[in-house]
């Protein structure tokens, strides 16, 4: 008889090795028959397969765990354009969010359009503090109040000691050249009459530079809200994917921004223009300040931002935009005989052809609407509009310079 020894069950490698390969087998057939267009993932151009060396940095590890999705596998919040079709971000954690400022989507130039205008304006900002006159002149107005000098060596003595604040001007005063004449007639050899004559020619002379530069701050309110307007517009983009309630946070600041920015844009026309005239300048000003406050607490209020409000928030905006015209149209008729009221209704002009050419970009979403998904990187209206608002601000950044150095050097004369 042949004995038989009884069967040994499967060693535990040999059980390890069986599920392992029915594992893979299971997984790659499941990774063939899904396709990241099926499920609404774009693919960013990198593999997350293994890699050598320090192994995915941070960036790598983000577009793994959180890749970028078609429009329609958007949450509703973000549903916006729809000629958009892809590279989109959608409900990502607050760090990777941030991170992706430096990484390509459909916000990207959305992002950094504003946030270049941002620095643009801050550098503005800091060139025109730097810019700003710093001498005054106190020593001169001792000329217009010379006595009646009778010792001549006084007189020069008091002449000179106007010199050392403005060396830059010394050359100017061979304009007293013409009076050198009349110093020297007979009718002038009394020393009253003489120190007259110089006295009046000094006074003429000096007067520009005794005059005191007109004040900044309606220049630095109208920088301070461009600036806002810019940064809160890319924080927004930024951000606004991260979760619902953030983003309707972050477009409500959106719209105060635009608020502000508009509100102060008329402050140093206003301003500059009605400085001889401080009823007409606090009637304007103090109108357009009231609007923009309301203006922008609406926006920020919730209970506001309901359908049946809309009416209340477009009349809002539209009162600012009058707010401005106003002044303008006054300013035509007040001051159309200076030189500068023309220049600067130009730049005016210009500035708001930049807005209503950006306004209509945005409102019918061309060129997008004509190739959906040609434009999504690239090339949309928003990231238009986002442009033709920077140039709009800084051309209004031009004309307000001209303003200052009319005040400058005008004065209310």
């Amino acid at each position: 008889m042949t004995a038989h020894s009884p069967s040994r069950p499967p060693s535990r490698s040999s059980r390890n090795r069986r599920s392992g390969s029915r594992s893979r087998s299971s997984s790659s057939s499941s990774s063939r028959g899904s396709s990241p267009e099926e499920s609404g993932v774009v693919d960013s151009g990198d593999s997350p397969g293994v890699q050598s060396g320090r192994g995915p940095g941070l960036w790598q590890k983000v577009k793994t765990r959180y890749p970028l999705v078609d429009f329609h596998a958007l949450p509703e919040y973000l549903r916006d354009n729809e000629y958009i079709l892809s590279h989109y971000r959608a409900d990502w954690p607050l760090r990777e969010t941030i991170l992706s400022i430096f990484s390509i989507h459909n916000e990207t130039l959305n992002i950094w359009t504003h946030l270049i205008g941002f620095f643009l304006f801050l550098g503005l900002t800091i060139y025109t503090v730097w810019q700003m006159p710093r001498v005054e002149y106190p020593t001169l107005t001792r000329i217009s109040t010379f006595p009646m000098f009778t010792d001549l060596n006084k007189l020069h003595s008091e002449i000179m000691a106007c010199f050392p604040p403005i060396p830059p001007f010394v050359p100017s005063l061979f304009g007293l050249q013409p009076s050198i004449p009349e110093v020297s007639m007979p009718s002038t050899n009394n020393p009253q009459c003489i120190v007259r004559t110089i006295r009046q020619d000094l006074g003429r002379l000096m007067a520009p530079l005794m005059r005191k530069p007109a004040t900044r701050w309606p220049f630095f309110v109208f920088l301070g809200g461009a600036m806002f307007c810019l940064l809160t517009s890319s924080t927004c983009h930024l951000l606004c994917c991260h979760s619902s309630r953030l983003s309707y946070f972050l477009w409500r600041l959106d719209y105060a921004g635009i608020a502000a920015m508009i509100a102060t844009s008329f402050f140093p026309p206003v301003y500059y223009t009605f400085l001889c005239h401080p009823k007409w300048r606090n009637f304007y000003l103090t109108g357009i300040s009231m609007i923009g406050v309301l203006t922008v607490l609406v926006s920020l209020t919730p209970l506001l931002q309901k359908p049946k409000y809309r009416p209340l928030r477009a009349l809002l905006f539209f009162g600012m935009g009058v707010s401005g015209v106003i002044p303008g149209v006054h300013k035509l008729f007040s001051h159309r005989h200076e030189p500068v009221t023309l220049t600067t209704t130009t730049y005016e002009v210009f500035m708001g052809m930049f807005y209503a050419l950006g306004a209509i970009f945005y409102a019918t979403r061309i060129p997008e609407r004509w190739k959906p998904g040609r434009f999504d990187l690239a090339g949309h209206s928003h990231q238009i509009f986002h442009v033709l608002v920077v140039a709009g601000a800084y051309t209004h950044y031009r004309a307000a310079l001209l303003y200052i150095e009319w005040r400058d050097t005008h004065g209310c004369d």
